[in-house]
């Protein structure tokens, strides 16, 4: 099969690659769409260092299944589906609580950190076990069905926290994950959604897509902007979206006393200083959250009946010969203008 691999960082090659066989749970889906998503930019760098070479990267996909092993039920050849980027266990104690993004022998689809290497889908064909698969729905296109991954993060990470009707909620960091986090809290219920970045392009696009107001932290002060639309109090709650110590300074700085702060972002491996005497005096609960855990039906409704839009945010859908120059282009001084970019094998 063709397929884009990582073969040392910073350096990506279309190759002829075997085919993979599949185990008795698993199907091999033809890769009809597949994302780049910021962690294999950062993989792919060798930054994070959960993306060791020789690599096929790639875990926010969408196909159809071509073959099924002798075990599975339920599925057959010609489905269209799409997959969880994690491979859980089903067997451990978390996976039987239904927490299975903390399941304890967990594997990404894409990966390939210290204890595992897993192929992902920058390929024409990728196997999977059966129990991570979800059907599309039929009107649902492909690229569009590659953007459930970070919907469902998204979706995960707002149900992490209780949202009322008379919230206001603070999103700090506009990219792909934070814009999605805004049309969650949108189906939320919230009242209020602020949406901050430093690139205006990002704010216009968080307003179309449900931010009632937006700032940029370089012409504005964030905190006093806040407390201004809230009488003083601050937010009810912030979702930090970036990972870096002056934006959770930030999420934590807007809320009000008891508010909750939602930590997402997760792109750097190195520590972060943390606000603990204004989390301790102003009584903040802190919330990790990591993945998604099972939303993927609920986000394939919520994207096929347009609650939540995708469109707006896929920059470009190109074919995976021309994965190695978006790469390049995503790591140039100008990268971050660019939002979702899809690959076709």
């Amino acid at each position: 099969m063709k397929a884009l691999l990582l073969t040392a960082p910073s350096t990506l090659a279309i190759v002829d690659f075997p085919t993979p066989a599949i185990a008795d749970d698993e199907v091999l889906v033809r890769i009809h769409a597949c994302g780049i998503c910021g962690s294999d930019f950062h993989g792919w760098d060798g930054s994070s260092g959960r993306r060791q070479a020789p690599l096929i990267m790639g875990h926010e996909a969408s196909g159809e299944i071509v073959a099924t092993g002798p075990r599975v039920e339920k599925w057959n050849a010609g489905d269209r589906v799409t997959f969880d980027s994690t491979i859980y266990c089903g067997v451990c104690h978390f996976c039987r609580q239904g927490q299975i993004n903390l399941c304890e022998n967990r594997r990404v689809v894409g990966v390939s950190p210290t204890e595992y290497k897993q192929h992902g889908a920058f390929a024409e064909f990728v196997a999977v076990p059966s129990r991570i698969l979800y059907r599309l729905p039929d009107t649902l296109p492909f690229d569009q069905a590659a953007m459930i991954e970070p919907v469902s993060i998204a979706v995960h990470a707002v149900q992490r926290i209780t949202i009322a009707a008379t919230d206001t909620v603070v999103v700090v960091g506009s990219g792909m994950i934070g814009l999605l986090i805004v049309q969650a809290l949108r189906w939320a219920g919230a009242k209020r959604i602020v949406a901050v970045d430093l690139a205006e392009n990002r704010l216009t696009l968080a307003r179309r897509l449900g931010a009632t107001h937006t700032f940029n932290p370089s012409t504005s002060d964030v905190a006093a902007e806040v407390a201004r639309l809230t009488e003083g109090l601050g937010a009810d709650a912030a979702f930090e979206v970036v990972g870096l110590t002056p934006t959770v300074n930030l999420a934590i700085a807007v809320l009000k006393r008891s508010g909750s702060c939602v930590l997402v972002g997760n792109l750097s491996p190195k520590t972060q200083d943390f606000p603990l005497k204004a989390v301790v005096t102003k009584e903040i609960t802190v919330t990790g959250t990591c993945s998604s855990a099972g939303e993927y039906p609920l986000c394939l409704d919520l994207i096929a009946r347009g609650v939540i839009d995708v469109k707006p945010m896929i920059e470009t859908v190109a074919p995976l010969e021309d994965g190695a120059s978006w790469f390049e282009k995503l790591s140039a001084k100008d990268g971050g203008k660019y939002m979702k970019v899809i690959l076709q094998p």
